[in-house]
């Protein structure tokens, strides 16, 4: 009997030993990288997050920072530029793109592309040399300055591009059909609001070229947003408003056209 307790002891005595083993050398491990991976890509990442492979079973972790790739944007940070969350962040953004156009309206492409492209290089070659004179004469070993830069991966991720191209596709194939729609004169209405938007978009063009169009978007674009987040309640209720009316004049319109009526009992049919 001693020694099938003594048996039983040390087969427990082993157990624990084991278990306590593959906690510290397998299982923790395999948590801490599963944590890093989920923590290094998640399903809110606009584009596609890239990795390196990992030993998920294993207790090797990669001692190497992350690579960064250039597309890991999330629509969080969209969100802050635009609203103006941190205006340091959001001022060069808007202020940058918006001389690099104004720029376009005086002078061609191949001009703004070669001078902002010759700025760039000659800010990249002094500081080069100037933190090689300053390694020089206090004697470190820092290295490249542009090591962070030379690391990140700036490749287009192939799936992120085959799922765009297919939304792209997906939004090309609607528009051809709902313009289908309205140059076939399908519902009477409709086109009639078509075509006078078109005939608004001919004084629109006759004011504005394609680039002044752009840079009136992209004004937009970091203004109009900021504007209705501070004065959401005011806007919704002239919205709403607004929207009613149009409601209440196209069913007018609708009610007068008979052809408008046909169209519509043939759908409810």
């Amino acid at each position: 009997r001693d020694s099938i307790r003594e048996a039983d002891l040390f087969c427990s005595v082993s157990k624990l030993a084991a278990s306590r083993w593959l906690t510290a050398n397998w299982i923790r491990p395999g948590i801490s990288v599963l944590l890093l991976t989920s923590a290094r890509c998640d399903s809110d990442s606009f584009f596609f997050c890239h990795h390196r492979p990992l030993h998920i079973f294993g207790s090797f972790v990669d001692p190497r920072p992350p690579v960064m790739n250039l597309f890991e944007i999330r629509r969080e940070q969209l969100a802050d530029l635009i609203y103006w969350r941190d205006p340091k962040k959001s001022g060069p953004v808007f202020g940058g793109a918006l001389i690099v156009l104004l720029a376009l309206t005086y002078f061609s492409l191949i001009s703004v592309v070669a001078y902002l492209s010759l700025l760039a290089l000659t800010g990249t070659i002094s500081f080069r040399i100037y933190k090689n004179v300053v390694q020089a004469v206090q004697k470190t070993g820092d290295g490249h300055p542009f090591k962070e830069l030379l690391d990140t991966d700036f490749s287009l991720p192939q799936e992120k591009v085959e799922e765009i191209s297919k939304v792209g596709v997906a939004h090309f194939n609607a528009a051809i059909v709902e313009l289908r729609r309205l140059f076939l004169v399908e519902d009477l209405v409709d086109s009639i609001k078509f075509g006078v938007l078109l005939w608004c978009l001919t004084y629109l063009g006759a004011w504005f070229n394609g680039m002044t169009l752009i840079i009136i978007t992209w004004v937009a674009l970091f203004t109009l947003p900021k504007v209705y987040e501070t004065n959401q309640t005011q806007i919704d209720a002239n919205m709403d408003l607004v929207r009613n009316k149009l409601e209440e004049i196209t069913s007018k319109v609708k009610a007068a056209i008979p052809i408008g009526k046909k169209v519509e009992e043939k759908k409810q049919q």
